[in-house]
């Protein structure tokens, strides 16, 4: 094979490679499902992302603070060593209950670190919940939950 040709061949698959992987490694859930994001229920909100499911209590583990001091800025850490292709995260504290929908990467690792606004925790004491739901590539749904409390002023003071 001579130079030229080979040097043709090699970009070109360059130029394959990029376009081949952006259609493959994601979906925009805020063009292909709009209600998840006005839903204002945490049930609603995955309905409306994932359909009717019943998922597994197993396998997603959540970490929040118990008490967040700053409701403009909690952090939140999501683990799962199950095969996963989609990780939803959910709140019940603010107006809109969906916060974040990430694509798993093929043989991607599920070790995700975010903060998120919440509301400060209601006069009756009520607890905030995040809620994270799964999809695993066996077509199986997984959720793991966390209840915290977000102190007084939270992100509205």
């Amino acid at each position: 094979m001579n130079r030229r040709k080979f040097l043709g061949l090699g970009i070109l698959a360059m130029a394959a490679i990029p376009a081949t992987l952006s259609a493959i490694a994601s979906i925009d859930f805020r063009a292909t499902k709009p209600d998840a994001w006005k839903a204002k229920t945490v049930d609603a909100a995955v309905k409306a992302l994932f359909g009717d499911i019943k998922p597994e209590d197993k396998g997603i583990k959540v970490k929040a603070p118990k008490v967040a001091s700053n409701g403009g800025a909690v952090p939140v850490s999501i683990k799962s060593d199950l095969p996963l292709k989609t990780v939803a995260v959910f709140q019940n504290m603010d107006p809109e209950s969906a916060v974040a929908v990430f694509n798993v990467p093929e043989d991607g690792i599920v070790d995700y670190f975010l903060k998120i606004k919440l509301k400060a925790t209601d006069a009756n004491g009520g607890n905030g919940v995040v809620t994270v739901i799964g999809e695993g590539k066996d077509g199986k749904f997984y959720k793991g939950t966390m209840s915290l409390q977000v102190a007084k002023g939270g992100c509205e003071g």
